[in-house]
Formats: C-alpha cells, structure tokens, sequence
C-alpha cells in the first residue's frame, strides 16, 4: 500500500467532526473536575516548566541575552574567533552561577575522556563515558560529587545534573568521532569549545560533535533570503504557546490530576482518557518551547540545532517516538544504526534495540518504572518489525494486492489505533506514575464497572444547571424524567453507556467494551487525518508525474474508386509469405 492512497473527502470530514467533538467533550471533563476540586490560580506540579517561565525567568534571560549580545560583537570584530569567545562566555556563566569547584569537576572529566579518545578505541570510550555517567546516576557517586557545589542558589542542583549529564554525552560524541578521525587527533581546546557552548550546555539538546565542529568553524556566515524572518517568527511563536500553555494550566490540572488516586478511581473514563493524552501533549510542547527557544539563539549564531520532536499527535510507530531529538540522534548515529546495519535482520535489530534503550534508561536514571519503559518500548519497537516481516510474506501480500488502496490504508490503521495506544500508555508510566498508567489500562482496555455519577460529582450539581438530577426519584411524572435524560446526555459522557436511575443516584456502566470502542474509534479517525497528512506531504516532495498527451489520430483518406484487377493484384500479395529477413530489415 502507497503512502499515497487517498481517501473520499466526505469520510476525512467525518473524521475531523468526530475528534474535534471527542477532544471537546474529554477537555470539558477535565475542566469541570479541575473547577471543582482545585481552586488554587495555577497548576504548578511541573518543576521544570515553572523554573523556565516563571521562577527562574530572569536569570535565564538574562544569561542567554549577554551570550547573544557577546556572539554579535564578536562577529562584528573578530570573526575567526567567534567559537573561543562561545567558550569563554560560557565558562565565565558555569564559574558566575555554579562556582570554581563546579568548573573544575566538568574540567576533569572532559580532560578523562579526551586522553581515553587518544587510544582510539571505540568500545573504551563507550565504556568510559557510561561509567562515567553512572557516577551521576548512582549513590553514592552522586552525593560525592554534589558535595562539590555549595551554596544556597534554588536552581543549583537541577544545574548540576543537567550540566554534567550533558557534558558526558559531549564528551562521548567528541571521542567516538575522535576515533573516527584517520590523521591525527582533535585538540581539547575543540572538546571545551564544544562543550561549553552555554546554549547547550545546562539544558540540551545535544549536537553531535562532527555537525557542531563543522558549523562552528564555518567561515562564511552569510544567511538565505527570509532566514532571519524566519528566526524571528519562531521565536514569536514560542512566545505565543508559552502563552497559551499559561492559560491552558490555569483553567486544566492535567498535571497534579494523575497524581491523586483517589479522585483518578471516580473520574470519568473520558478524563481519564483525555488525561493520559494530553500529558504526551504537554510533555512534547515543553520539550519542543524549550529546546525550540535554544535553537532559536543558536540559529542566530549560524548553527543548526536539533529539530524539535515530533508531536505525539502524529505519532502512530514506536519507530518514530522520542520526546528529545537530539539525544535520539546521538544514540542513532552511535549505538542503534551502528549495531544494527539496514535493519532488516531481526537479530541484529534486537541486539541493537537492546543497547540503545538500555543507555537510554542509564540516561534517565535506573530505577524499576524507568526499566520497564525501556523494556516495554524496546519490545513495541522489535514486535513491529516482526509484524512487518509477517505480513509480507504469503498470503498476505497478496491479499493486499487484491484489494484497492484506499480499503488497504483502512485495515491498516486499524492495527495502526491499538499501537497508538500502546505507545501512550508505555510513555504515560514514565511521564507519570505505574498507578497511573496501570489505571488507565484497566477502565480503557481491560474490564468494565459500576461508577456512581452522583456521588462522583456532588459539588458539581450543585450548580443549576443540574438540579433536575438531584430531585429525580422513581414516583415523579414521566415528563421530568424525560427532562433528565436531555439533562444527562448533554452534560455527561455517559451518551454512549447504558444509564440506570436508582432512586437519588445515577450508575452508569463504563470500561470495556463500551469505552474502549468509542475510544478506539477517535484514535482511528486521528491516525486516518494523520495519514493524509502524509499524503498530501508526501505529493509535494515526490509529485506524480504528469502523463505525457495522446498521440493525435492519423488524418484517414477518403475512399477512392480502384480498378478490380489492381485490388485482386494487392489482394494476392497480401496473401503471399513474407521472408521475415527481410521484414525485420525493413
């Protein structure tokens, strides 16, 4: 089946009917449990998110501000040595917000590092930086090393692991590519350079060395036409969704709900499952404003970073799930691409499955949640390529080739919607809790129960507009139970669920099957939009070529009257065998 196999455009307008309704009807749940259980002013369960834009605001402007001023000086003057000053702009920063001790601890394992590349083996230096990583992963290597940075700076401790962690991962990038060089060795000085680059250095994300040597001792600087007003409008664009994701916490506590079991366990499965995704959400809009306002200020000096994720809206394979593009490169280009050739041995494919996210959970940080999600993802990702070998081969293949393009893009997002969902809930355990994803699975996939509508939301009716639901009992006049069941199918996602009055409380039958077919309906109408997006994307790189005219017809003579002794003459030497030699000569 092409990537180019379209559908009619009255079943992508359903589509696009059905998701809007269904992530309006999962956001007013959301916001009516959110009104009624918090009534502080903002949700502020994300410490990053708040140290970034609220907290710690100033001194990060203020720091990426001088370095932006410093690189347009220094290119104005000395343009050959814009890449030292980067270097000393950056350790004067570290040295002014963290101290001398600090410096000196990234000194001294840059310095570690770099003599190992000296050797140029490949596997020491992988061995060497992953050890060296665990030292920032591992008691009581942690607390030792911590002990070297005193002060009473809030932010210190979240600079100090995102400092250090960042500069080992350089550091390894620095000395794999050392080994990769035939003729001679990269100097330290190109090491603290790179590393040191303050853009970089704190938050991500991770340039590997080869791009950043290359870009940063690039002579010619010159720009294309509307770069800068590109630059400008991606930057008013961070601006605007940090805005938006302001109001949008004000108003929905997607982040401290999944932490309140108890409210989680009497939620509707709608919030729930609206919940579930929309903290991928969150979590990709702040990885892509974070690291989409570094790149910003290292696009206006030249370089060109890491692109931002790719949202978890468009995400249907576990082949294409990451949540920070540069530490995805960096294990790509090293370890998964390295290991695993064309990826199409499914050995090879294992073993480097295996070594890549189990770098990945030593980068997180070991512990039981962080190993089953490696565990889980490394697992989706093998068993799709499993499926993939599985169905070529007969006689799927050629059923598939039977049927049209379009039925063959339907049956594929079917299998496409559960994989959807697998990689949301093996993303949810790491984002948020085991409970909470483990809650998700049983109301959404598992079993069914009983959930008691009144007694779940007793301060929401309350309000007037649901006091008919407070009043019903058994013996009341027909019309005013009619007038409740308007009242529940427009105000409660029950409307595809089997409703029960029960003299003062209302049950309502959810989880499987009933949630988990409508649910899985709105994730195939997503994955289908998702689909023709890539169709459309895929027409304007690759058109279609336009088919070359019809020949005209051959203008046909009249008819002409003929002697019969010359149609019989032609007749007959029609009718006589043609030496084939002579055809093909002629």
């Amino acid at each position: 089946m092409g990537v180019k196999a379209a559908l009619p455009r009255y079943e992508l307008y359903c589509y696009n009917v059905v998701l809007c309704m269904a992530m309006l009807w999962a956001a007013r749940w959301i916001f009516d449990v959110s009104s009624c259980k918090y009534k502080s002013t903002h949700d502020t369960a994300d410490v990053e998110w708040m140290m970034w834009f609220s907290t710690f605001r100033e001194h990060i402007i203020f720091a990426l501000s001088g370095h932006v001023i410093f690189a347009k000086i220094c290119s104005l003057l000395a343009l050959q040595y814009r890449s030292l000053v980067f270097m000393v702009y950056g350790m004067l920063a570290v040295f002014t917000s963290m101290g001398w001790a600090y410096v000196t601890l990234i000194l001294s394992h840059c310095v570690l590092l770099y003599s190992i590349s000296l050797v140029k083996l490949r596997w020491l230096c992988f061995v060497a930086g992953l050890i060296t990583l665990a030292t920032f992963k591992m008691e009581p290597f942690i607390s030792w090393q911590a002990g070297f940075v005193t002060g009473n700076f809030e932010l210190r401790p979240l600079l100090f692991y995102g400092g250090c962690g960042f500069t080992i991962m350089r550091s390894m990038s620095f000395a794999l590519e050392n080994c990769e060089k035939k003729d001679g060795n990269y100097s330290i000085l190109e090491l603290l350079k790179y590393n040191f680059y303050l853009p970089f250095f704190y938050f991500g994300p991770i340039m590997t060395f080869d791009k950043f040597y290359i870009q940063a001792n690039n002579p010619n600087l010159t720009r294309k036409d509307g770069e800068m007003w590109n630059i400008s409008l991606q930057g008013l664009l961070h601006l605007g969704v940090i805005m938006i994701v302001a109001v949008l916490l004000h108003f929905m506590y997607i982040l401290t709900i999944p932490s309140d079991m108890k409210l989680l366990k009497n939620i509707s499965d709608w919030a729930l499952a609206g919940l579930a995704y929309l903290n991928l959400v969150y979590d990709w809009v702040k990885a892509a404003v974070m690291f989409g306002v570094i790149n910003t200020i290292s696009r206006l000096d030249h370089l060109d970073p890491p692109k931002p994720p790719k949202c978890i809206t468009m995400l249907y394979v576990f082949s294409e799930t990451h949540f920070d593009r540069g530490i995805n490169d960096f294990l790509c280009k090293y370890v998964y691409n390295y290991l695993g050739g064309k990826h199409d041995n499914v050995l090879d494919e294992l073993i480097a499955s295996l070594c890549t996210f189990g770098i990945a959970a030593l980068w997180l940080g070991p512990g039981w949640v962080v190993f089953i999600w490696a565990f889980l993802n490394c697992f989706g990702r093998n068993f799709e390529l499993w499926t993939a070998k599985f169905f070529t081969m007969e006689p799927f293949i050629s059923i598939e080739m039977a049927i049209s393009e379009s039925m063959s893009r339907r049956i594929r997002v079917v299998f496409n919607t559960f994989n959807f969902w697998t990689i949301v809930l093996y993303n949810v355990l790491a984002l948020n809790s085991l409970e909470f994803a483990n809650l998700v699975a049983k109301r959404l996939l598992l079993k069914g129960e009983v959930l008691v509508i009144f007694e779940r939301f007793k301060c929401i009716l309350k309000s007037k507009r649901f006091y008919v639901i407070v009043i019903v009992r058994l013996k009341m006049y027909i019309y005013i139970y009619i007038y409740t069941y308007i009242y529940i199918f427009m105000f409660f996602p029950c409307y595809f669920k089997n409703i029960l009055f029960l003299n003062q409380t209302i049950y309502c039958f959810s989880g499987f099957p009933f949630t988990t077919v409508t649910v899985m309906f709105v994730t195939y109408c997503l994955i289908q939009l998702i689909k023709e997006r890539e169709r459309r994307q895929a027409l304007i790189d690759d058109p279609d070529p336009i088919p070359p005219p019809a020949p005209a017809p051959a203008p046909t003579a009249a008819p002409t009257p003929t002697d019969p002794s010359t149609t019989q003459t032609d007749a007959a030497a029609a009718t006589q065998p043609v030496d084939p030699n002579k055809q093909k000569a002629e």
